[in-house]
């Protein structure tokens, strides 16, 4: 038994005016089995610990809010996005308490777990059969998602791909980093629509920071111009580019493969016991790989985007890994 006994931290209960004001301040725990085995400092900024299970929880919030302030939202507004499942659940945890209409665009990969989710929640699911060509089952999702937009009364399109308040809900996990670990020399954070990466990027030139920000991203992802091929493990890459993405702004970028996203996860529940998803896997992953390259004495941060109990069928479920993995 390696772990180091600890008695719980007591603290008087803090009260909240609703569930969205519990979204965001999420734990950086230091990883100290990964430390010890490693040799390098690392943390996890703990984003399942967010009201509806992701770091896409900020970024829904953001966005509504944004968009209620701006007008652009109203109570006869219905909201339409496209999701391979975690910004799903965050915009339908906040549309049902907004009580506005939602429908999202999925496609046959999406969690049978999270559909399940959207389904309490009374969320409209729409699903494309088949991906585009040029873009993958993205941009399939992408033009339904138009269509829909053309065709319905008073619709918006809430655009995680291109609405500046993604990005913008980011700069906030990375100055909640800072202010637990001013001294980070290394954040890895997987990458998608790019948000979570440019908010932080955003923060880090800000401020005028050292910390190093490496991009992690699936094989077969087009994001950083690599060809595309197909993926099974949803939650980070992208069939189309980037709408947000710097280059210049990120140190690296590494591309991890569906198996080292399991290999990860199973890694961290192994060593630290954080049931985590995939991306989660895939930065842990990374930082391993990486850190024969890392000064001894650096501090690392692993951003663990969401919760892995989405996952028991697909990544922790050892029969399914075996037929579509290897």
């Amino acid at each position: 038994m390696n772990a180091t006994l600890t008695s719980p931290v007591k603290s008087s209960p803090t009260q909240f005016d609703s569930i969205l004001n519990t979204v965001g301040n999420t734990p950086l725990v230091h990883l100290k089995q990964l430390s010890a085995l490693t040799g390098i400092d690392v943390y996890g900024k703990l984003e399942m610990a967010n009201p509806g299970g992701s770091i896409k929880d900020r970024t829904s919030l953001s966005i509504i809010e944004e968009g209620i302030k701006n007008g652009d939202i109203t109570p006869s507004t219905t909201l339409i996005e496209s999701s391979s499942g975690n910004m799903a659940i965050g915009l339908a945890q906040v549309c049902r308490y907004y009580n506005i209409p939602l429908i999202i665009v999925v496609d046959p990969k999406a969690n049978k777990h999270t559909l399940k989710i959207l389904n309490a929640y009374g969320v409209k699911v729409d699903i494309v059969e088949k991906p585009n060509d040029d873009g993958g089952y993205l941009g399939a999702r992408l033009d339904r998602v138009q269509e829909l937009v053309d065709t319905l009364d008073n619709a918006v399109w809430t655009n995680q791909y291109g609405n500046r308040a993604n990005p913008k809900a980011h700069y906030v996990t990375m100055s909640e980093i800072t202010s637990s670990l001013p001294d980070a020399d290394y954040v890895f954070s997987a990458t998608s629509t790019c948000g979570t990466l440019m908010g932080c990027a955003s923060y880090i030139e800000e401020k005028n920071l050292s910390t190093k920000l490496i991009a992690v991203d699936a094989q077969g992802s087009v994001i950083f111009g690599n060809k595309p091929k197909e993926r099974f493990i949803p939650g980070h890459g992208a069939g189309l580019p980037s709408q947000f993405l710097d280059k210049s702004s990120i140190y690296d970028v590494m591309h991890i493969s569906d198996m080292e996203c399991v290999t990860g996860c199973k890694k961290l529940l192994e060593t630290e016991s954080i049931l985590a998803g995939g991306s989660s896997g895939a930065v842990t992953t990374a930082f391993l790989k990486r850190v024969p390259e890392l000064p001894k004495n650096s501090k690392c941060v692993l951003i663990l985007c969401d919760r892995g109990e989405r996952y028991l069928e697909t990544i922790y479920n050892e029969e399914w890994v075996a037929k579509k993995l290897k």
